[in-house]
């Protein structure tokens, strides 16, 4: 034994206060001078015995202050465990934190700050291991400007004293591995910020988390790597039929949870010929009038449905009948609550620090510094780990829009120009393109699609083509047109005849999906059979003959939920689609004519097969204004026809002469008609009988308020 100094009391005050800027420099087992000296903060302790690892006793050590520091003077360096009694007559023996070194090799940290590690999330977060014998937990968190992380959680009383973290500087990452912790401990970081503020912060890389409105995040594990099923690639091409069901989790109906949903919303939707599911967001939020869209937790399905390991069943069963699943996921900004990312170190860390830049104010919420290294990091990890550990056909990406222009939403003076003096976001528009490249590297076959609604050029082109890379854009300029003209009066109608067919003009500009999703029927927009005019009657006509017109357009298609049965009502996100109307035959019918289009869309090559390309349209009838028509031939690789054509007004229309040209085809059928009585019309039409062309045209009986979709015979 040689002559040790005891631990000064300054330092033991620190230690006790937990502001010792570096723990791990006093706590544990140290050599100086030939000394072996044990120090132990355990606060709560009656005493603390140094044991070797099979149990005989190396030294009693010292208890220096009541609170619960000890030390003492053993005689050799080992491997060892600390035998503690408490102070309510419990004991146990633990595996000390401050026995264990660092964590992370400088080429991980390096590779980590660069922003060239693949997965983020494999490094931060709460990763349950096992250094040699002892099982616990790995904790780390990026937080370069703090003066001290604490990680506090249920194992060790939400005391910040007992675990202050590791700083590795070069990465501002904190580190610490808890022994005994494990899988279903709920943790926050205390974080002592650059400007000495205390708060305790959710875990920005946790895989899951309490169940609001509590706020601390859970240790789980990383879900396991699942590839894309081999044969959803090909589902997920151009020239495959996409028609997707959106869908909020917490009010399709009763029961949500991830596990019930299993049993119920894949077979309803693929009943109804579907070909993907899109899920509202579901990465941990705290508030439900969100609608997940202001995301908390960009690492975590929200607990409110399940586990994770719940939602990839879920996933699994989608997948099993032939379902698509993608997923609404939300890289444009986050809530300012105080357990989340806002000032996440005492500064504007993952958020821009100018509010020009950095502050949203249609939505109140934060914008990701999109230059920042690390936070592209995460915000590209996060991409990756949904597709990548669930299997998910791809991401639909929110508020683009918002993304790449810095002046969105802004008035002049308000936003701050890019270094060339521009309103894009340069810095945005370059990490959209390197999510897609890393998506289309790592998981091939998945697709992503923009919510962007400007006309920034090639938004759904490749990188190497100047292109931001996205497979899909939502048209929003042509839902904005058609539902304009779909909300007028027939006798109106006329005037109006242009919004119906100058998408046309772009439709094949960008790969389009054409939505109607739940922004339409929310903040007093009404249900979708609301914005109808007229009669009962005529409102349901009109409703068909509109998802006739868009089945039939160019474009993948994506309804919201309760529109495929004419919901009455707006959506509620606090109440269940009112299933009951389904006894009404009028919604019955409507609900039978989605799935009855959802099919003919599948089983008509000429319908999909060229939705994002100009030769696979040609405008039969566009001008005829005065009677409200519109007619128009699709085609498939091999030129086979289908022809659609919609009447907009509640006259029947009989001998309407239709010409072909471009369309070689001379015999032909009614394949759909959504008049039919089938459906809740009037069953005006052409029957099953033949349609025969004479002198380059066809005549047919337009039923009023409807459309008719013709195949060849």
């Amino acid at each position: 034994m040689g002559n040790c100094d005891m631990t000064d009391d300054a330092t033991i005050a620190a230690l006790l206060g937990a502001s010792h800027s570096d723990a791990f420099a006093v706590l544990g087992l140290h050599t100086v001078e030939g000394c072996h000296w044990l120090r132990a903060l355990l606060p709560g302790a009656q005493s603390v015995e140094a044991l070797q690892t099979d149990g005989s006793l190396l030294a009693q050590l010292s208890r220096r202050h009541v609170d619960g520091f000890f030390e003492g003077e053993i005689s050799q360096r080992c491997d060892y465990r600390l035998r503690v009694v408490w102070a309510d007559g419990e004991q146990g023996v633990y595996a000390d934190a401050f026995s264990f070194g660092e964590l992370f090799d400088d080429a991980t940290l390096d590779a980590v700050r660069e922003g060239r590690h693949g997965r983020p999330f494999e490094v931060f977060g709460a990763h349950p291991i096992s250094l040699g014998v002892v099982d616990g937990v790995r904790f780390a968190v990026w937080a370069p400007n703090a003066r001290r992380v604490n990680v506090v959680g249920s194992f060790n009383h939400w005391d910040g004293r007992r675990h202050p973290m590791r700083l590795r500087h070069r990465a501002g990452l904190f580190e610490i591995f808890v022994p005994h912790a494990g899988i279903g401990d709920l943790y926050k970081y205390e974080v002592v910020g650059s400007d000495g503020g205390v708060t305790l912060k959710s875990d920005p890389y946790a895989f899951a988390a309490e169940v609001r409105p509590q706020t601390a995040s859970r240790v789980a594990t990383l879900p396991p790597v699942r590839p894309l099923p081999r044969d959803r690639a090909a589902l997920n091409r151009r020239d495959a039929p996409i028609s997707v069901y959106e869908v909020h989790v917490g009010s399709w109906r009763s029961g949500s949870d991830w596990r019930t949903l299993a049993q119920t919303l894949p077979a309803y939707a693929a009943g109804l010929g579907f070909t993907h599911i899109e899920l509202m967001p579901i990465a941990e939020f705290p508030f439900d009038g969100s609608w997940g869209y202001q995301p908390t937790g960009l690492y975590a399905p929200t607990s409110r449905f399940g586990s994770a390991s719940d939602f990839a069943a879920f996933v699994a069963a989608c997948q099993a009948l032939g379902l698509g699943v993608l997923l609404d996921w939300v890289p444009a900004h986050f809530p300012s609550d105080g357990h989340g990312l806002a000032r996440f170190d005492g500064t504007a860390l993952y958020e821009y620090g100018d509010p020009k830049e950095g502050f949203h104010r249609d939505w109140n919420t934060l914008i990701y510094n999109f230059a920042r290294t690390e936070v592209r990091s995460f915000l590209k990890g996060s991409a990756r780990y949904w597709v990548e550990r669930f299997g998910l056909d791809g991401l639909r990406v929110d508020a683009v829009a918002s993304m790449l222009y810095r002046d969105y939403s802004r008035e002049s003076g308000q936003w701050m120009p890019n270094i060339f003096g521009g309103r894009e976001n340069l810095e945005a528009i370059s990490l959209f393109k390197d999510i897609n490249e890393d998506l289309g590297s790592a998981c091939p076959g998945a697709i992503t699609v923009a919510e962007e609604s400007t006309a920034f050029p090639k938004v759904s082109a490749p990188t190497y083509d100047g292109g931001l890379g996205f497979h899909y854009k939502w048209n929003m300029g042509w839902m904005n047109d058609t539902l304009r003209y779909i909300a007028e009066d027939p006798v109106h109608r006329r005037w109006h005849h242009d919004q119906m067919t100058f998408g046309l003009v772009y439709a094949f500009s960008e790969n389009y999906v054409l939505p109607i999703s739940h922004d339409e029927v929310v903040h007093g927009k009404g249900s979708m059979l609301g914005k109808m005019p007229g009669d009962d009657w005529q409102r349901f006509a009109n409703l068909r003959a509109y998802y006739g017109f868009m089945w039939g357009h160019p474009g993948k298609k994506l309804l919201f939920m309760g529109q495929e049965f004419a919901q009455p009502t707006e959506w509620n996100h606090d109440a269940f689609l009112p299933w009951e109307r389904l006894d009404d035959p009028r919604h019955a019918g409507v609900q039978r004519l989605i799935g009855d289009l959802n099919r003919l869309y599948r089983d008509t090559p000429a319908l999909h097969q060229f939705d994002c390309d100009p030769a696979g349209f040609c405008w039969l009838v566009g001008d005829d204004r005065d009677q409200s028509v519109f007619a128009w031939a699709r085609f498939d690789a091999q030129g086979r026809a289908a022809i659609v054509v919609c009447n907009f007004t509640p006259v029947p229309r009989r001998g309407y002469r239709v010409p072909l040209q471009q369309v070689r085809q001379t015999h032909w059928r009614e394949a759909l008609n959504t008049d039919s009585i089938h459906y809740g019309g009037s069953n005006v039409g052409n029957g099953a009988g033949a349609i025969e062309a004479r002198d380059g045209a066809i005549e047919l009986t337009l039923p009023p308020l409807a459309a008719l979709f013709l195949v060849p015979r």
